[in-house]
């Protein structure tokens, strides 16, 4: 395509939007960049130096800009206005991951990543794993950058591992990874997609330009992952954290074991894996397997295994406070990762909970709050429904916060020697953050602000 013929509105001016109109620009195009936040609500920095016509305050009419072509940033739904006008059009509309996609140059061998939970960890591990054992490799996508911002630095016969999310998927068209991996599908999002079914086949899209020569590690342990093995184009592999498999990675006798058809190999044992929680032995067999497929040598494999230190805002310890340990997992945000939060600790937890409310139901994670929870404070919009949730479940030590401040302090008063004050919200963070990684910081500095009172 040339770009120097082609006019784009590009819908959305986060992250995404931004690296979006920076890429395109640079290639010549006429760039008119959009959003319907206020400009003094925009982070605009470095967008300086490039021919980017901003509209802010609201949405253009498609229709009097005339583009050729429309790319959105997955923060915005596809039923807003200038997307729905651009389709009715018969205007193209892209999302960014799409458009890096089709930026990437030759020879690039593509890993990407999704599943309602532990996309994050997976694709930093699958990148380090690749870095250890001397691959040129760069990390991007939903993992917080954008695909785009990083196309000049790949190479021909570069590796790119690539977190995708369901919002980026529901708007590719050619985007075709090498090796595609599904970790898990529980309900989530559902706000915007509005129903299961159609969360799950955003999911699939991962998958559905593969060919012969390409493959897909699904969750054999996940029915939903499972059961998409029958519409893989490509070849399926398993991993497993529960059965035994013919082909694939599994765990047999305390050890993590691969075989992709040369015989069973053992990797490392269980025990020494440096992340905790039976999801983040899930999270490790996936990187596994993915490493097989690749042919990485299994002694490097396992060194990465034991040493990695796993990624900022999930099971994040961040202090000691007189016997009381803090964990910062904001970045489980539904009730599924809040689940595996829980799971992943022996010690009493005064849970810190609530946030934006994305539709989700909270009634398996009150139960499973039972004989783990010793007290549960909640903030934000989700509060309520939480608490109710909890109070059906038999739950009686329920304490409703003010604001995010408050809540940390009441679970600080609350905690007693050899508990853990764990902040796992289950809810996204729209309602009182930018994101959940502002969250998470916030929550750092105020366990630090404890620490330096005591």
């Amino acid at each position: 395509m040339d770009w120097r013929k082609q006019k784009v509105l590009v819908v959305g001016l986060g992250k995404s939007g931004l690296a979006v109109s920076k890429a395109l620009s640079a290639l010549g195009a006429t760039v008119i960049a959009c959003d319907h936040k206020k400009l003094a609500d925009l982070d605009l920095n470095g967008l300086d130096g490039f021919a980017v016509q901003v509209i802010s305050g609201g949405y253009p009419e498609v229709g009097c800009i005339k583009p050729d072509l429309v790319i959105t940033s997955p923060g915005v739904p596809l039923r807003e206005p200038p997307l729905a006008q651009a389709r009715e059009m018969g205007i193209p509309v892209w999302g960014e991951l799409e458009l890096a996609y089709r930026l990437l140059p030759d020879k690039v061998k593509l890993i990407a990543v999704t599943g309602s939970n532990g996309k994050t960890t997976t694709t930093a591990l699958i990148n380090q794993i690749l870095k250890d054992a001397g691959c040129r490799v760069t990390v991007a996508g939903n993992i917080g950058i954008p695909l785009t911002e990083k196309i000049r630095e790949i190479q021909p016969g570069d590796f790119v591992v690539c977190e995708v999310s369901s919002f980026q998927l529901e708007t590719t068209e050619t985007f075709n990874p090498h090796i595609a991996v599904i970790l898990n599908i529980t309900p989530d999002h559902l706000d915007r997609h509005e129903t299961f079914e159609r969360y799950r086949e955003a999911k699939a899209r991962i998958f559905s330009r593969q060919g012969p020569e390409d493959v897909t590690v699904l969750n054999y342990d996940d029915p939903e992952v499972r059961a998409l093995a029958a519409r893989v184009p490509a070849e399926a592999v398993f991993f497993s954290r529960q059965s035994r498999l013919e082909r694939g990675s599994y765990t047999r006798d305390g050890e993590i074991v691969i075989d992709l058809g040369g015989g069973p190999r053992s990797v490392c044992p269980v025990v020494s894996l440096s992340l905790p929680g039976s999801h983040n032995l899930e999270n490790s067999l996936a990187a596994v397997t993915v490493a097989g497929v690749l042919g990485i040598d299994p002694a490097s494999l396992a060194r990465t295994l034991q040493t990695f230190a796993g990624v900022p805002h999930r099971l994040e310890p961040v202090a000691e406070i007189a016997g009381v340990r803090y964990i910062n997992d904001s970045k489980g945000t539904n009730p599924d990762a809040t689940i595996k939060a829980l799971e992943a600790y022996e010690a009493p937890i005064i849970l810190i909970a609530g946030g934006y409310d994305k539709g989700s139901d909270f009634d398996l994670l009150a139960e499973k709050m039972k004989g783990k929870v010793k007290h549960l404070v909640l903030i934000g919009q989700t509060a309520p429904l939480i608490a109710r949730a909890a109070r059906k479940a038999g739950l009686s030590n329920i304490h409703l916060a003010g604001d995010f401040a408050g809540a940390v302090n009441q679970a600080a008063s609350l905690a007693e020697w050899g508990d853990i004050v764990l902040l796992s919200p289950a809810c996204a963070s729209w309602d009182m953050f930018r994101n959940y990684e502002e969250r998470g910081e916030i929550f750092k500095q105020l366990v630090r602000a404890l620490e330096g009172g005591k």
